[in-house]
């Protein structure tokens, strides 16, 4: 008796394992996640660079993790367990106070951040003709560690911000994101749900840069403030499949004067008169509401009156935290170039070369900053 079962547990076992492998050779592989809001692990390239620096091993282990049978169905099914063990956290998401989902933030490692500044400096000083200013914005955890669970553990953004601006060279200008968020923190600046600052927070990035500029920012009376949705339910959100979380607002920023913005997406070939896609805001990811999502290379061009003209060009070289800003610099500057290194695969210089353009933005929050290696790709 105890043989045969011993047997069906066997059977069972290796049936198990037979299936879900059929599954996950037959089942479609999807490129985006909508449940986690992020780019899945695409098919490994075996070449011997790969093989031999293990980046084959990595890429292949995340690609079955990213692509592993009903893996929504699995994480639901975690994250309904975390919620009744009264857990505080689940799936690097900690439920914090006020309603605010925080992204777990430990220490990183300063060697590599040291190889991005390092990238950063040389791009600089094979640029010594243009001006470059970089914006480093922490994330809500850096701004509210208050705002945690208790004894839950985190890495104080202030320092990786801190070592980061006493290492990039003289240069550049480098703006600490703790020096002009830090005197607002009681305001809304960071969505709940979400990874992202809400539009005031990014319009208090944009004044900031536009005082070191020189220039003279527009004043939010300026501007017709529109709340385009009350039911944002953001990435942290999704991450942890938290419920019973009060929905956020997306709120835009409408300038009340008349000057056009038309908007040409090199990816898809497209030239879009709204930097604004309403559509995104009956989707999940409604902070794609704001240039329609995440693209390699845009070029934003606006009718300005002379007198409206701060500078004729701009580069800004970024992450999804300047979706919200960038609409604010189109009242200053009527030809801004707009590169996401992570997914840009081309030559910046030769694209700075080819377009005449003398000043540069570089736009990133922290803790992307961090976790992506894109800015080694800067000297290509």
């Amino acid at each position: 008796m105890k043989q045969k079962a011993e047997r069906l547990l066997v059977l069972g076992f290796v049936g198990t394992l037979f299936l879900l492998s059929l599954f996950f050779f037959i089942l479609p592989h999807q490129r985006f996640s909508d449940l986690e809001n992020r780019y899945l692990q695409s098919a490994p390239h075996l070449t011997w660079d790969n093989l031999l620096s293990n980046k084959y091993a990595v890429d292949a282990e995340g690609f079955v993790t990213d692509h592993f049978p009903f893996r929504n169905k699995w994480l639901s099914i975690k994250s309904a367990a975390e919620k009744y063990r009264l857990q505080q956290e689940n799936n690097g998401i900690y439920k914090g106070k006020d309603g605010y989902l925080f992204e777990k933030f430990l220490e990183p490692d300063y060697t590599k951040i040291q190889q991005y500044t390092d990238s950063v400096n040389q791009f600089a000083g094979n640029h010594p003709e243009v001006n470059i200013t970089f914006m480093l914005a922490p994330t809500s955890i850096g701004l509210y560690p208050k705002r945690l669970p208790w004894l839950a553990p985190s890495y104080p953004q202030e320092k990786v911000n801190q070592f980061i601006g006493d290492h990039l060279g003289k240069g550049l200008t480098f703006m600490n994101g703790f020096d002009f968020l830090s005197p607002h923190a009681s305001e809304s600046i960071y969505y709940r749900t979400d990874h992202h600052w809400t539009t005031y927070g990014a319009y208090l990035a944009y004044v900031a840069y536009t005082e070191q500029k020189g220039w003279h920012p527009l004043s939010q009376r300026d501007f017709l403030i529109q709340t385009v949705s009350h039911s944002f339910l953001g990435s942290f959100q999704t991450r942890s499949q938290l419920n019973g979380l009060t929905p956020d607002t997306i709120q835009v920023y409408i300038p009340r004067d008349s000057s056009p913005t038309e908007m040409y997406i090199e990816d898809t070939n497209q030239t879009m008169t709204s930097m604004y896609d309403p559509s995104f805001l009956a989707k999940k990811d409604q902070y794609s509401y704001f240039f329609g999502g995440v693209h390699a290379l845009m070029k934003l061009t606006t009718k300005l009156e002379p007198g409206q003209i701060d500078q004729d060009k701009l580069l800004v070289i970024k992450d999804s935290y300047a979706h919200s800003v960038i609409p604010f610099l189109t009242r200053h500057v009527p030809e801004i170039h707009v590169i996401d290194i992570r997914y840009y695969n081309g030559s910046i210089s030769e694209y700075m070369s080819k377009n005449g353009i003398k000043d540069v933005l570089f736009l990133f929050n922290t803790s992307t900053l961090v976790g992506d290696t894109s800015l080694l790709k800067l000297n290509i």
